[in-house]
């Protein structure tokens, strides 16, 4: 089978809120790695998708339809890859108890941000950049060993 016919590897965001990090890393990996379909999911979901991560992602020309969802929703689901994307230490992230590699990229938590609009909107912009680099790099490093 070629490459191009091969069906993309399925990855998992997770982190508490499902707010913030985790669909900024489902919505940058979805627009720019053909060869992985993201999802994403909190613990504990907010019930909806932080309007600043949804405008920070529209600066990078990415237009992120998601929706806050629960982990356990993706129980039955086989992933090449789970990610936790929680900055405190890994005891405060999810665990992930179903099948796929973990992985743990941790990344501060923008919705914490305090300050004037701007000064919030740098926090996101920071965190959306560091999401891009580092979970990019991840998934490349996942498809070389696998």
């Amino acid at each position: 089978m070629s490459s191009h016919e091969r069906q993309p590897q399925k990855v998992l965001f997770l982190c508490t809120g499902n707010s913030c990090r985790s669909q900024m890393a489902e919505a940058i990996v979805n627009h720019t790695l053909s060869s992985w379909q993201a999802f994403s999911a909190g613990t504990d979901p907010a019930g909806y998708v932080h309007p600043v991560a949804l405008e920070v992602l529209k600066e990078i020309d990415i237009h992120h339809q998601g929706s806050s969802k629960n982990a356990d929703k993706f129980r039955e689901i086989e992933f090449d890859l789970v990610v936790t994307v929680c900055d405190d230490a890994r005891e405060t992230c999810p665990v992930w108890l179903g099948e796929g590699q973990v992985a743990h990229r941790g990344f501060e938590d923008p919705a914490l941000a305090a300050g004037t609009p701007e000064e919030i909107k740098a926090v996101f912009q920071k965190v959306r950049d560091q999401i891009q680099e580092v979970i990019i790099q991840l998934l490349h490093e996942q498809q070389q060993r696998g």
